[in-house]
């Protein structure tokens, strides 16, 4: 069986523009200008300035783990600086038991980082880790350029890439409540009151110590956030219709899920045709795609494509995306991809699994049953793939660039659907047509014949259709071919 015939989607969107190439030029266009510098010169205005990362040293703390993987999360900084638009000029890793109360490094760390950002000229400091308003508030004191943490780095790429209405008002709930509690001010430029004198529409009886200005930031936040809960709670609200509207037809809905970049949307393209953006990029892919596909037994399946995982997720991301999450949960079957290039798979899976389980826990719903698939085995290193082999004996391996091992795993899915299955012999009269079409689209047809009256077939079903056939099954009294 060649590639081409089980992906019929696939000749449509080599010859129609693909909505996702148009994704990719459309981005590629927003690229962050070169040139435009963003230190502070005024550093207390961090919070207050959306963010521009032109060229950017990375600060990591190792507390756990081989050199190995400590420079392997700060690749992945990297890599998540690079998608957010800046320019990486160096990277530090300090060995700590734990990091420091006030400024996330060490003093000693503090006075290298200063020299090395005056050496390259870098005008953001990104940490690897998700520092407290403190700490926030005395590196940057310390540095004298803007300093951001792990979390507020995902949510600004969250909010470049995010594109339908529900995912930019998800991104935007995320990033308030992140901002929220580091919310600063000194002096006068946020502590103006508008008691007394100092308001134009004061009078008697009116007059007092009023509001401060980081007060009103605060309410105004409040007040957004709630107005953004309530459109998002409408929204999912529209999604839950249509995920009910899919459950009342019994096509089995299979989620893929997994790390950030492992391939989600690539593999989506090789079996669906789908034509949704592909990019070497982290969290390329925000808002869920589902499409129809033919599996080669003729079973008809949803394929949905969701948001990437990535190690310690945002918290914040994992409430705001919680509807889109649900994706994964209500699916029949989740397929988690994996990159097999990665230096580390292992703990993209547990990464991943770990999100899933605070998901199922959170819906208080079954956990869907998990295929794991590892990708990109055309560039992995053949030891990786043997230590994979050997702790997920489970898993198939494929390419979704070059389409090897793609029919082991559409096999490996025809399994596990049918697992559940009942295999049912009907005689169908001829003038029942729709029921023909209807196991066609809903079962695997094993064999088919034709007999004076009516269409014998032998389908497997799953249970609830298969009850709904009960008047045609066969009771074997109707024999001799047409």
């Amino acid at each position: 069986m060649t590639n081409e015939s089980w992906a019929p989607g696939r000749q449509r969107t080599d010859l129609d523009p693909s909505i996702g190439e148009l994704q990719l030029e459309e981005r590629s266009s927003l690229r962050r200008v070169a040139g435009l510098s963003t230190e502070l010169q005024d550093v207390n205005d961090a919070e207050y300035r959306q963010l521009r990362l032109e060229r950017v040293v990375l600060v990591g703390v190792w507390t756990e783990g081989t050199s190995a993987q400590a420079d392997a999360a700060m690749t992945e900084l990297a890599q998540l600086a690079e998608t957010a638009g800046s320019e990486v000029c160096d990277a530090l890793i300090q060995r700590r038991d734990k990091p420091d109360a006030s400024t996330y490094i060490g003093s000693g760390k503090v006075s290298v980082l200063k020299d090395v950002i005056a050496a390259t000229g870098a005008d953001t400091v990104i940490c690897d880790g998700e520092l407290t308003p403190g700490q926030l508030i005395a590196l940057e004191k310390a540095v004298n350029v803007k300093v951001i943490d792990r979390t507020a780095l995902i949510l600004d790429i969250f909010a470049q890439h995010a594109t339908s209405r529900e995912g930019k008002a998800q991104v935007t709930l995320a990033q308030m409540e992140y901002m929220l509690p580091r919310l600063r001010g000194w002096g006068e430029s946020l502590s103006r009151q508008a008691g007394g004198r100092a308001g134009s529409n004061g009078g008697v009886g009116l007059r007092g110590p009023g509001e401060t200005k980081i007060e009103t930031d605060r309410r105004r936040i409040r007040e957004r956030m709630a107005k953004l809960r309530r459109e998002i709670k409408g929204m999912k609200q529209s999604r839950d219709t249509k995920r009910h509207r899919r459950r009342a037809t019994p096509v089995p809905s299979i989620a893929i899920a997994g790390y950030t970049n492992a391939g989600k949307s690539s593999l989506l393209n090789r079996i669906t045709g789908a034509g949704v953006l592909v990019q070497n990029a982290l969290f390329a892919t925000l808002d869920p795609t589902t499409r129809r596909a033919d599996l080669p037994d003729g079973r008809t399946v949803v394929f949905t494509d969701t948001v990437g995982f990535v190690r310690h997720l945002p918290t914040q991301l994992v409430e705001a995306f919680r509807s889109t999450l649900e994706e994964v949960v209500d699916s029949e079957l989740l397929l988690h991809v994996v990159d097999g290039s990665d230096a580390f798979p292992l703990r993209q899976i547990e990464a991943v699994r770990r999100v899933i389980h605070d998901v199922v826990e959170e819906q208080n719903a079954e956990r869907p049953r998990e295929l794991v698939v590892i990708n990109k085995i055309d560039t992995a290193d053949p030891v990786v793939l043997a230590e994979l082999h050997h702790a997920v004996p489970d898993a198939v391996f494929v390419s979704a660039a070059t389409g090897e091992g793609m029919d082991g795993l559409l096999q490996a899915i025809m399994d596990i659907i049918a697992s559940g299955d009942t295999e049912v012999t009907l005689m169908v009269p001829y003038s029942r047509g729709d029921v023909i079409s209807r196991v066609h689209a809903e079962g695997a047809v094993m064999a088919e014949s034709h007999t004076p009256v009516g269409t014998r077939i032998v389908v497997r079903l799953p249970q609830s259709v298969a009850g709904e056939m009960s008047e045609f099954i066969d009771d074997g009294t109707h024999d001799g071919a047409a």
